[in-house]
C-alpha cells in the first residue's frame, strides 16, 4: 500500500479529520492533505511522531518497502504487532517481540536460543540433533544479533 493510503487508512481508523490528525501531529491541515494525495510526505521526525501516536511502525507508514526478518531468530516481522518495542514505546524494528522486549534481550547467548530452539522447533524429518543444531547454528550465524561485526 503507498504511503498516501496508508496515513488516509490510519487518520480514518481513528476517525480524525485532517485538522485533528494536524493537531496531534503539530502540522498543518494542508501538510496533512498533501501527504493523502501524495504531493508529499512527511520528513523523519513526524514518521516517529506517527509511529508513536499511532502504534504503527515507520515500516508500515513507508508501505512495508521492505521484509523485515528478526535479526536475533530469524522470524519474519510481517505484523507491526510483532515487532520489538523500546522502552520508551518506540518500534525497534530490528528484533522481534520474542526476542528483545523493553529494552532486553531474552536470549542471553546463541546457545540459549539454540536450546530453546531444539526443544520446540517440530522435527518430522527425524534429523539428528548434533545435525539440527548445526544447521540452526549456521543460520542464525548469518543475522545481526549473532555475527561479530554487529554491523
Amino acid at each position: 500500500m503507498a504511503m498516501k493510503d496508508t496515513l488516509k487508512q490510519l487518520r480514518e481508523k481513528n476517525c480524525l479529520t485532517q485538522e485533528q490528525m494536524a493537531e496531534r501531529l503539530m502540522v498543518t491541515r494542508q501538510a496533512v492533505s498533501r501527504w493523502e494525495t501524495g504531493e508529499t510526505q512527511p520528513n523523519t521526525e513526524t514518521l516517529k511522531i506517527l509511529s508513536r501516536e499511532f502504534g504503527v511502525s515507520i515500516n508500515t507508514l513507508l508501505g512495508a518497502p521492505r521484509q523485515l526478518y528478526c535479526q536475533c531468530c530469524g522470524m519474519p516481522l510481517n505484523e507491526d504487532e510483532t515487532i520489538s518495542r523500546e522502552p520508551d514505546g518506540s518500534f525497534n524494528e530490528d528484533y522481534c517481540k520474542w526476542c528483545y522486549t523493553d529494552g532486553k534481550f531474552t536470549y542471553v547467548s546463541k546457545d540459549s536460543l539454540l536450546d530453546f530452539l531444539m526443544a520446540n522447533v517440530p522435527n518430522p524429518a527425524q534429523t539428528p540433533d548434533p545435525e539440527r543444531r548445526a544447521f540452526f547454528s549456521g543460520q542464525l550465524s548469518q543475522l545481526k544479533h549473532w555475527r561479530g561485526d554487529k554491523q
